[in-house]
């Protein structure tokens, strides 16, 4: 059965950028870059990443091992908008899915057709609306939202996403973008259940089955805390 999946590396305090900037002309010397390319070290130097890239080079390790994992499972990938801009030259005219790719827009744009079997569908519908499409395009594999952090925030609130997958790198960022900061009803929480850890020192991969919405109650151990 196709599952809809997410992964995204994090600082220790849960960022996965830095304070963002929105001038693609500076971008690359903000904030936001700095701390961005620092938590996805570990991927631009696995050989599985460089690969795909079409770049030679990389190390064939555990790492390049959980990429090349994450590339053969999915059959579909959702996107936002802002990184399928700001990824449309420096993936270039063959891009690293090599797969259907459906970016949630507010803006319309015929489909964009690159080498490989990626393609660039966009959406105006709606988050549930491109997984739909995904779906339909993944065939038996999964579909993978591929970021930014906003849309994977989104489609957490909404209820989308089946597995979690966080990249855990051992730095502060102090002040950024993080992931988990969602809006959620009051005292309800997430649950998320443990499938599989690889603990390196480079990065932690911890990967969650997401168990849906539960509510924040006061358990036996709780009330004894409250009690006079």
């Amino acid at each position: 059965m196709t599952k809809v999946t997410a992964q995204m590396s994090i600082s220790l305090d849960g960022c996965y950028a830095g304070r963002r900037h929105d001038d693609p002309v500076t971008w690359m010397g903000s904030d936001e870059a700095a701390a961005f390319f620092r938590v996805t070290r570990w991927v631009v130097d696995t050989m599985a990443w460089r690969e795909r890239q079409g770049v030679d080079g990389g190390e064939e390790s555990v790492h390049s091992r959980v990429v090349e994992e994450s590339f053969a499972a999915a059959g579909a990938y959702v996107m936002g908008r802002r990184m399928a801009d700001g990824g449309e030259v420096p993936w270039g005219e063959e891009p690293p899915f090599h797969a259907p790719v459906f970016v949630v827009t507010r803006r319309e744009r015929e489909t964009l057709h690159r080498r490989g079997g990626t393609s660039f569908t966009y959406v105006t519908d709606g988050i549930e609306s491109a997984i739909e499409q995904a779906r339909a395009a993944a065939g038996r594999k999964d579909v993978a939202i591929a970021g930014g952090g906003t849309l994977l925030r989104q489609a957490l609130e909404l209820g989308l996403v089946d597995e979690l997958e966080l990249h855990v790198v051992p730095v502060v960022i102090g002040t950024g973008m993080r992931l988990l900061d969602l809006d959620l009803p009051s005292k309800q929480g997430l649950e998320l259940v443990h499938d599989r850890v690889i603990d390196t020192p480079e990065v932690l991969h911890v990967r969650y089955r997401v168990a849906g919405r539960e509510q924040l109650v006061l358990d036996d151990r709780g009330g004894a805390i409250t009690r006079d």
